[in-house]
């Protein structure tokens, strides 16, 4: 496979994720591969709290920092804040 057909394969993998629900530990993995999926999800955390911006238009989604599931809007913006992993 040539590094063309496989970069566009990753730019597609990319797209077809960052459109849907994921769970919590899911988009912190990417961010910390890393990591435990708990130390992971404890980065993530501490990135959206020290962040007040992120903090506040996550909660103009709905999100609870209970949740466990995040929505294809919630992804998104998060990747605004923080950049794609």
């Amino acid at each position: 496979m040539s590094n063309e057909s496989a970069e566009t394969m990753q730019q597609e993998e990319i797209r077809s994720w960052r459109v849907r629900p994921m769970s919590k530990s899911e988009i912190a993995m990417a961010y910390a591969p890393n990591l435990t999926p708990q130390g992971a999800v404890n980065r993530l955390m501490a990135w959206i709290h020290q962040n007040p911006e992120l903090t506040e238009a996550l909660e103009r989604t709905g999100y609870r920092k209970t949740q466990k599931l995040l929505t294809s809007l919630q992804v998104r913006t998060i990747f605004s804040y923080l950049g794609e992993p």
